[in-house]
């Protein structure tokens, strides 16, 4: 045996076992791994990384394990970068003193338990329901999570779960979904009256929408790709990351936003290509080639209070946010963050415009790198702004946006702001018509004589204020979380998966 296999003081237990009809040495150490040699060959999975669970099955144990992917390597309609694979073996003797640290040890990684699962069947190309069943549930189940799913019937749905449900019950909220779903519950999570506590329950993402611009967002950073068996492991493992969360203010009117607010030519495609909704995801390019051919400009402005290093953007302006009347959080739920920048040094740019993004994650959607600078928790949001723009040029930049090279163009403007102020206006050809304030993929407010002005909008065609708050959390494989955590404990204590 060689030395590396020889019993330690700090192992947790080590045994002689059967793997593969062979006598070998197995060890389960400290600091989480499971060691052996098989076929003269060193072994080992890390319990953290690894393993997902375990069964007994006589006097055998099946440790269900992932492994990354070998490039290439593809399984058909869901892709994924690992794959299920089991580990088997037989102890000669203390098969239940081998369950027992197994469990002790998985336990003590602080992965969830219990998880709401919320499916919306209907967002994208309405795979959500296939997808959770073929590639979600059953890692679940061998990770041995219990789930109570629920599936969304209609818009606001997801809303109204999570502002009546029993926050005690879970570790967490599942989404299978696009962003959509992710937003509802995020906003019906605020607007309790119990938000502190109501916060401390983790939102999870598995990409089966539109955009999936979050999710997108967090495993890209890791080195993941955007869908369904790289989300559930992230989850399963139990990281955290935190995110800032936008408040969006009207008057006493409030939405809170995770991902994005748009104004011009992104908020018309995302929202009016909803009439071509039955083309999936390519109803976005199809229909911005229609916007850029016909293309608006629209009379406003915008005001900013600009992140340190930014200060030479826009001009000199003053600015006077719109203040809440003294009231308890109890009555109303989160009021989003304490703003003092009434004497700070705001500036403004004018238009006309022909689009005004404000991004909080780097992906707006899987295939649209809106925002390659933003980061998760630093507080800022990023700005980008684009005016005057030959027709030809801007079908390059939109191009341009699924690697984030648009950002280069002198005819966008790219900063980051820690507040900001958007007074829109109507278009430059037809002052009487008006646009689309969009947020999150959801209208927030609809000018006259846009698409759809007769239904109800969350908010009126006006002026809006946008400030944000630092700490929110997401669910992520990334290793370094624990640290990243504790460097920012002092903000919130709030989470999104």
């Amino acid at each position: 045996m060689e030395n590396d296999q020889m019993i330690s003081p700090t192992d947790i237990i080590t045994g002689i076992v059967f793997i593969d009809g062979e006598l070998a040495m197995l060890t389960l150490t400290a600091d989480g791994e499971l060691r052996w040699t098989e076929y003269g060959l060193r072994q080992q999975l890390s319990m953290k990384k690894d393993v997902l669970g375990f069964v007994v099955q006589g006097k055998r144990i099946r440790v269900k394990v992932v492994v990354e992917k070998e490039a290439g390597i593809c399984c058909g309609q869901f892709d994924g970068d690992f794959v299920r694979k089991d580990f088997v073996f037989e102890p000669l003797i203390d098969q239940n003193g081998w369950c027992f640290k197994l469990r002790q040890y998985l336990d003590s990684l602080g992965r969830p338990k219990k998880l709401l699962v919320l499916v919306n069947p209907f967002g994208g190309k309405k795979l959500a329901r296939e997808i959770f069943v073929k590639e979600v549930k059953p890692l679940f189940e061998d990770a041995d999570v219990q789930l109570e799913i629920q599936e969304t019937k209609y818009q606001l749905h997801a809303k109204e779960i999570v502002k009546s449900m029993d926050v005690s019950k879970y570790d967490g909220i599942v989404c299978v979904s696009g962003d959509g779903v992710l937003v509802e519950v995020l906003n019906g999570l605020l607007e309790r009256a119990d938000w502190r506590t109501a916060l401390k329950l983790p939102i999870g993402m598995v990409p089966a929408g539109t955009g999936n611009g979050m999710i997108k967002s967090l495993l890209d950073t890791v080195g993941l790709r955007c869908c369904a068996n790289s989300a559930t492991i992230s989850i399963i493992r139990g990281h955290k990351r935190f995110v800032d969360v936008a408040t969006i203010s009207q008057g006493n009117t409030k939405f809170f936003s995770v991902l994005m607010l748009a104004w011009g030519l992104i908020a018309d495609i995302d929202i009016e290509s909803e009439k071509f909704r039955w083309m999936g995801s390519a109803r976005i390019d199809f229909y911005a080639l229609q916007r850029i051919i016909c293309l608006r400009q629209y009379n406003g402005r915008i005001l900013f209070l600009p992140a340190p290093g930014f200060e030479s953007y826009g001009q000199p302006a003053s600015c006077s946010l719109y203040k809440e009347p003294p009231v308890s959080d109890k009555e109303l739920g989160y009021q989003g963050p304490e703003t003092k920048f009434e004497d700070l040094e705001w500036r403004e740019i004018k238009g006309p415009f022909v689009t005004v993004w404000l991004h909080n994650v780097p992906w707006g959607a899987e295939n649209t790198l809106t925002a390659p600078a933003a980061k998760f928790s630093d507080g800022f949001l990023d700005l980008i702004v684009l005016k005057n723009c030959p027709k030809l040029v801007l079908l390059s930049l939109m191009r341009q946006t699924s690697s984030g090279t648009h950002v280069e163009s002198p005819y966008i403007t790219y900063l980051k702001v820690k507040a900001f102020v958007l007074e829109p206006g109507g278009l430059v050809d037809e002052p009487e018509k008006e646009g689309i304030i969009d947020s999150d993929g959801e209208v927030l407010a609809r000018g006259k004589r846009t698409y759809n002005c007769d239904q109800k909008a969350l908010m009126s065609y006006d002026k809006l204020q946008v400030t944000v708050d630092q700490g929110f959390h997401c669910f992520t494989t990334n290793e370094e979380c624990k640290a990243y955590e504790k460097s920012t404990r002092h903000y919130y204590d709030c989470h999104v998966i």
